[in-house]
């Protein structure tokens, strides 16, 4: 099977979205399927995958993103010859998936991969809410009806969905991650780092962006320092270095700035190793749809402290592999010092945390997409008059 995997950016910006399709694209190519992956900008990176295919955008700043209404010629051709496609971004990838796709009968699947509402209201904090979700309102139900299949990672993003009024059959099929490096990571050595065996480090890995809601999480771990001396956080990841700057700047305003340190961007196939020289994973997101990073930490064995919001809420057990609190400084930083003074109980934890993650095992969530494209594919397919007339004239035009 030809798959094409549609997003509107990709490496060497990193991201959840960048993240689950590299996993899913290899898994699919081990199963014995051409991957391709369609995306604008950064035209002379070398990528060290194959059937990247790029086409020219303009950048927007530095935040990883281009802006580009339409594929070359060769990458249109190209998509055109696919016998599925993957949407992960509705608005521009959506829209040329529709334009270059639904004329020529191809099966378009979407993933919502992010949530919309609440990145608006992070970057466009003078835009009134209600005129944000109106928008959202009139563009998403009608683009998923025109999906083959609508997918959502978790049944609270379903609910969020239903919310925006989409009212296409949606499918639930979680995100996959290659749990094998997490599982058998070996911990980096604490004193490289300067830290003891017995201080307690908790970690949050993403993205620095305004959305993550980091200045939260850092005031409550600051918070439970003055009381708990031997507590640590690390932050390991990168982003819109304007933003960065302003995370290092609130740490600064701290009376313990120490107990704070930022990481940065590591490559990915190190990530496993720091996780699993730390405690606890935490995160104060509220943004998550189904966050790679909590499942990457469970399958390192590490208890999650986190905010029960859609997609965090959908994949911590309260209780079980790690704690959820109110978005409330107060009740977040209770629960976050329990874990750290409770050696048994994250222990615990951790067993649970490991056990649960393989629901998430890349090989468990591959054959379930590749049943939904193979039922796509020898199904009926969606036409109607507009679409009629698109595939009469991309038969002309070609």
């Amino acid at each position: 099977m030809r798959i094409g995997m549609m997003v509107d950016s990709y490496k060497p910006y990193i991201s959840g979205i960048t993240n689950y399709v590299e996993v899913n694209k290899q898994s699919l190519e081990k199963a014995g399927h051409e991957v391709f992956v369609f995306t604008f900008g950064d035209l002379e990176y070398e990528d060290s995958e194959t059937n990247i295919i790029r086409s020219p955008g303009v950048q927007l700043a530095d935040t990883g993103f281009y802006l580009s209404m339409r594929y070359s010629r060769e990458a249109k051709k190209l998509l055109q010859s696919m016998d599925v496609v993957h949407v992960h971004h509705p608005f521009l990838s959506g829209r040329l998936a529709l334009r270059y796709c639904r004329p020529v009968q191809i099966p378009i699947i979407f993933t919502n991969h992010s949530r919309y509402d609440l990145y608006a209201q992070a970057y466009l904090p003078m835009m009134p809410e209600e005129v944000s979700l109106g928008m959202l309102q009139s563009y998403m139900p009608p683009f998923c009806k025109a999906m083959d299949l609508v997918i959502t990672p978790s049944a609270g993003m379903e609910k969020v969905l239903r919310e925006f009024k989409v009212e296409a059959d949606i499918e639930i099929v979680p995100n996959g991650v290659d749990l094998t490096s997490f599982q058998s990571a070996a911990p980096l050595a604490r004193a490289d780092y300067g830290y003891e065996p017995e201080d307690i480090l908790i970690v949050y890995a993403g993205r620095i962006a305004i959305e993550k809601n980091i200045p939260f999480l850092i005031d409550s771990v600051a918070g439970i320092a003055k009381a708990v001396p031997n507590v640590h956080l690390l932050l390991v990841g990168g982003g819109i270095q304007q933003y960065e700057e302003e995370v290092r700047e609130h740490i600064q305003t701290l009376d313990n700035p120490e107990h704070i340190r930022m990481v940065g961007r590591v490559p990915y196939d190190q990530l496993p190793a720091y996780l699993a020289m730390c405690d606890i994973f935490a995160t104060a997101s509220v943004t998550e749809v189904h966050p790679l990073s909590v499942i990457e930490a469970m399958g390192a064995g590490l208890p999650t402290m986190g905010v029960d919001s859609v997609g965090v809420g959908d994949t911590v057990q309260d209780g079980i592999t790690g704690f959820l609190a109110t978005h409330d400084m107060p009740a977040f930083t209770a629960k976050l010092t329990r874990l750290c003074l409770d050696p048994e109980l994250r222990k615990q934890m951790s067993r649970s945390a490991r056990e649960a993650s393989s629901a998430y095992a890349i090989e468990r969530t591959t054959k379930i997409m590749l049943n939904q494209y193979e039922r796509l594919l020898h199904g009926p397919r969606k036409m109607d008059l507009h679409t009629r007339l698109q595939e009469i004239l991309e038969k002309f035009l070609s």
